[in-house]
């Protein structure tokens, strides 16, 4: 300690007079300046992990791999993003969202790189750096060249914006807040300052700028915040957890650790004089020492490991340490800090002589005759002899074996490439649309996946307008294996569909024939809409589809035309949203999505059919002879209600009753014809195709074929 060693400088260099005058000055370095007496200096635990915005805010220095939370040093109000949809017949809705652009210092030393973000405790950027939302960050590393971020030169102005050479900093530009409730969440960073362990000793010496070397402090730390009010603040928790002590050299100081190279002394005391040992009372030091540090197991969260006496008094001493340990490194630390505790009860004072006058303060040594080895804490003169003043050394701490406890880390999923697509199918619901309507479902390739931005074309992708974004993650997939012909009268119990689904979390599920009538498992397998009764997973993400339902809402004319690659999509309310087609039939649409994990926004188009908002096909087409012609009967079918629950015919669901029919004969002009009831005569005997379709208000229904021999 300074103390001791100016006490010997001054005494070999003017005498008891000199000691004298060393000692006193020695001791005001001592206690003012490295080695204070234990105070609030050090940082809390919990001070690494709120982040702060606070003008004079200390910002540590970092050293291997630890979370922090970081100083905001910069930052722009909320920006406010209007967003109108809706009109053309629609109520018109407002939507807002916000964005925040602000910077945050990570380390007052450079770094290498951060790894996982965290916000509100929820991980913003997963471990294999994708992140969950967009953020627009960038990182700027510390060095002493960097560069000024563009984002706060022009909000700033150049000239007048900082670089922060030789600190590290995150830029977040426009991060987006409606996962976090519109307001700045609560971040926390993994930053990677070294690429392994660092030593005790190195960390004591990067931060005392030299003064006190590393020597043998060679306790590996997996990270550690150099954090505290003072030089002192910073190092003092890691020298007293290393077990090291400083040794006067040269100008300044170095560690030693533990039992190493050690002088001989002898202690005539031991020769008639008695030998003068104290031991202090055991109830004046702890006997549990509880110690708080970072696991790298919990996320780095807040860890404790505790070593205790059991046959001592019930006196407890905590320790917090701002380190990344892990638990058996902590449980280490803790029992070699009980140790040290009750080895330092005992104090000696020998008297070898001035041969001594060489020993500094922090040297060890041994005694003749005796084993074990002693460090020098004081060196005095007394009565015209050198005195030193000997504690036992304590062997450096050895990780132990402990568990971290019960881990519930935060969920790490990839959000992966955005699948998309959009169709147009009939209306899945028991009312009528007034226009044709076009959904939209959307997934990612991994479970990660939560939305993504869209944007419309309708002029082949030279103009986009925002529409807002998907629904949430719909289950998405590709079939395998085909189903064949089958009617859409009966249940297919002969054709069997095998999918792979977008992700091996994605999941189907079986279905009774009650929770089939009321809508259950209805997906659209390329454009036929299917439900299926039965789901068995075959390996991850495939799945047999049986007990299937065909052509189901009117979509029997795609009965058998479904083909491997094909899309399958799960129809569920939540999954999808809806864009409105009117204006549009016949017209080719471009929808483009941006998700999180896309490198490039995807795209799909469609052609806009009409068949959301048009009947389904007319059944039961027939022909009757009839007095040198044939009658041509059906039945129409309703987009006003699929559910047969009455027993009375359809409702008709349009505002006039009317239908077309087209009749081509061979070597004849096809005709076409209209009819205001469900029948329609054909004159003569010859051979025809008919074609009828039912006319809506928003244009005609898939047609019913009949094909017609001649009569004889």
């Amino acid at each position: 300690m300074a103390t001791l060693v100016l006490s010997t400088v001054g005494g070999a260099l003017g005498g008891p007079v000199g000691a004298m005058i060393g000692a006193l000055a020695g001791q005001v370095i001592d206690r003012e300046l490295l080695f204070k007496p234990k105070g609030r200096e050090g940082p809390r635990l919990t001070e690494l992990t709120l982040q702060t915005s606070s003008y004079g805010t200390p910002i540590p220095k970092l050293f291997g791999t630890l979370r922090v939370a970081g100083t905001v040093i910069w930052a722009t109000d909320l920006v406010e993003h209007r967003q109108r949809e809706g009109g053309k017949g629609r109520p018109t809705v407002t939507s807002y969202s916000y964005t925040a652009s602000f910077a945050v210092a990570l380390s007052a030393r450079a770094i290498l790189s951060v790894g996982r973000v965290w916000a509100d405790g929820k991980l913003l950027r997963g471990a294999a750096g994708d992140w969950k939302v967009r953020t627009g960050f960038r990182l700027h590393l510390g060095g002493e060249d960097q560069a000024v971020d563009p984002l706060i030169a022009s909000a700033e102005g150049v000239g007048l914006a900082s670089a922060h050479r030789g600190t590290a900093y995150a830029v977040f530009e426009n991060l987006e807040l409606e996962e976090f409730g519109n307001r700045i969440p609560s971040l926390s960073f993994e930053v990677v300052a070294d690429p392994g362990a660092v030593a005790a000793g190195a960390i004591v010496a990067a931060l005392s700028g030299g003064v006190v070397g590393a020597g043998e402090a060679a306790l590996p730390i997996a990270g550690y915040s150099g954090y505290g009010e003072s030089v002192r603040g910073a190092i003092a928790p890691l020298i007293d957890a290393s077990g090291a002590w400083p040794v006067s050299a040269g100008d300044g100081f170095v560690l030693a650790s533990g039992a190493g190279g050690a002088a001989t002394i002898a202690d005539p005391g031991a020769a008639g004089r008695g030998v003068e040992r104290s031991i202090e009372s055991p109830d004046r030091v702890p006997r549990r020492i509880v110690l708080s540090h970072y696991d790298p197991a919990r996320d780095y969260q807040a860890g404790v490991q505790s070593a205790s006496d059991p046959q001592g008094q019930d006196r407890e001493r905590r320790v917090e340490l701002p380190a990344a340990l892990s638990a058996g490194a902590a449980k280490g630390i803790a029992a070699a800090e009980l140790i040290r505790a009750d080895l330092a009860r005992t104090r000696r004072v020998v008297r070898p002589g001035w041969s001594a006058m060489g020993i500094a303060p922090g040297a060890r040594v041994t005694v003749a005759g005796e084993l074990g080895q002693w460090r020098v804490i004081e060196s005095r003169i007394e009565a015209g002899e050198v005195a030193l003043a000997l504690t036992p050394v304590v062997p450096a701490a050895v990780a132990a074996t402990a568990s971290p406890g019960r881990v519930s880390p935060a969920p790490d999923r990839v959000q992966g490439a955005t699948l998309l697509y959009w169709f147009e199918v009939p209306h899945l619901g028991d009312g009528l649309l007034s226009g044709p309507r076009l959904m939209i479902a959307a997934c990612g390739t991994s479970a990660g996946w939560r939305k993504a931005a869209l944007a419309l074309s309708g002029d082949d992708g030279a103009r986009w307008e925002a529409i807002g974004a998907t629904a949430a993650p719909a289950v998405i997939g590709v079939v395998v294996v085909v189903a064949g012909d089958a009617s859409a009268q009966i249940e297919d119990r002969v054709s069997q569909l095998v999918v792979d689904l977008a992700h091996a979390e994605m999941e189907l599920a079986d279905a009774s024939p009650e929770a089939l009538h009321a809508g259950a498992n209805l997906a659209l397998v390329g454009d036929e809409l299917v439900q299926f009764a039965g789901a068995e997973p075959l390996a991850a993400g495939r799945w047999r589809l049986s007990g299937l339902w065909r052509g189901r809402r009117g979509t029997e004319d795609m009965i058998g035309a479904m083909a491997p690659g094909d899309r399958f999509v799960l129809i569920e309310r939540e999954t999808l949203a809806v864009q409105d087609g009117r204006g549009a039939v016949g017209a080719r649409l471009k929808l483009m999505a941006t998700g999180v994990g896309d490198a490039e926004p995807v795209e799909v188009g469609v052609t806009v059919t009409g068949r959301s908002a048009t009947p389904p096909a007319p059944v039961a087409l027939h022909a009757v002879p009839d007095a040198g012609g044939r009658m041509l009967r059906w039945t129409r079918r309703s987009r006003a209600g699929w559910r047969w629950s009455d027993g009375t015919d359809a409702p008709l669901g349009e505002s006039v009753e009317r239908y077309q029919l087209r009749v081509s004969v061979p070597g004849q002009p096809a005709v076409i014809a209209i009819s205001d009831v469900p029948e329609w005569r054909l004159d003569g005997s010859s051979a025809a195709i008919v074609e009828l379709r039912q006319a809506s208000d928003h244009g005609l229904s898939p047609p019913t074929t009949l094909i017609l021999d001649a009569m004889e």
